[in-house]
């Protein structure tokens, strides 16, 4: 009892969901004796269901979070895991599967009312008895309780993206690690410079603003604006990847914070989504596009300079046009945007 009240203590100390993943995962690895236990994001992607480990702890090591080879993939279709793919088609809330090699697969999906985007896994030689089911399911149901607090003061509450605030704090998160790395591959005077992934791969942010929106709202309402920022939200949430960070900044003003990837799939991941939504029939309104300004993050430059050239490059392309995706870099190396420099927190233009 004292260890399952240490990890209830535990679970509901963490305001972070990534600290909340490997706490739930260590109290149910321990409570529950199972050889490996992973929290399992389940991502929707045009209509199919795929399954992705987010967090793992096996016996003998520590909880970590997942590194994948490849952070643009979805993960694993559902087909492969058919017993969990009929408990999520009937809304049941467990499944257990024996493998040929003898172990017992568990799957506790963290039902969010008629959705689940999460899933805890435990893999075990021995069945579970009711005992440890009962104590694992009060686990699960304390862990879907925190992570439903923490979605609601993370995200906005018309779109159900992620908010300002959270913006924030994940392009801290980001901006940090990005130095880190950066300084690990920082070279000594006189060396050769080595060849990194990252000389090709990088962090991008974009600005995406909804054109003429303000006729929108005087034409038909408020109500279908509503409805028109829910439906690109939509789009945003389906266009971009698993990896990257869809936030709603304020009205109609929407940030993408994509992760790890080259300049040419940044433009064509945006310019898809740009283009999902000139093709898309609005009820009621017809047809509606967007412009999106984006530049790469660097992590020796401030938040407010960051967003600042992405807004720039927004802006850019709403006084040219409309339905445009402009790359600040390039406007600023073909001489379209000048900036002037005037100290190391400010910029001009």
């Amino acid at each position: 009892m004292d260890s399952l009240l240490k990890h209830m203590v535990d679970m509901t100390g963490h305001r972070d969901h990534t600290m909340l993943d490997i706490s739930v995962i260590s109290a149910v690895q321990e409570l529950a004796g199972a050889r490996q236990t992973r929290v399992l994001t389940l991502t929707t992607v045009r209509g199919q269901i795929f399954v992705r480990s987010r967090a793992t702890i096996s016996v003998g090591s520590a909880a970590r979070m997942e590194e994948h080879a490849d952070p643009a993939g979805a993960g694993d279709p559902i087909g492969n895991f058919p017993a969990l793919a009929a408990c999520l088609a009937r809304h049941e809330s467990s499944a257990d599967q024996l493998d040929a090699d003898g172990n017992h697969t568990l799957w506790l999906p963290i039902w969010l009312g008629d959705k689940a985007n999460t899933c805890l896994e435990i893999v075990d030689p021995t069945p579970y008895n009711n005992e440890t089911i009962h104590i694992v399911a009060g686990i699960v149901s304390v862990y879907r309780n925190f992570q439903n607090l923490l979605d609601y003061s993370e995200r906005d509450s018309l779109t159900g993206l992620l908010n300002r605030k959270t913006f924030d704090d994940q392009l801290a998160k980001m901006l940090q690690a990005s130095s880190i790395e950066q300084d690990a591959l920082a070279l000594p005077p006189g060396e050769e410079e080595r060849r990194h992934h990252s000389d090709q791969e990088k962090q991008w942010l974009a600005v995406v603003d909804v054109d003429h929106f303000k006729n929108v709202n005087d034409k038909f309402g408020h109500l279908y604006g509503d409805e028109v920022l829910i439906l690109i939200a939509n789009l945003l949430t389906s266009s971009f990847r698993a990896q990257d960070r869809v936030f709603r900044f304020g009205g109609e003003e929407f940030v993408v914070l994509l992760r790890s990837t080259t300049q040419a799939n940044a433009q064509r991941i945006i310019d898809r989504f740009r283009m999902d939504v000139e093709a898309h029939e609005f009820p009621q309104v017809g047809r509606v596009t967007v412009s999106v300004g984006y530049v790469s993050i660097s992590a020796y430059e401030a938040p407010v300079i960051i967003l600042g050239h992405a807004d720039q490059a927004l802006y850019y392309a709403k006084s040219h046009g409309r339905n445009m995706t402009c790359h600040y870099d390039e406007l600023v190396s073909g001489g379209l945007l000048q900036t002037i420099e005037s100290n190391d927190t400010a910029e001009f233009f």
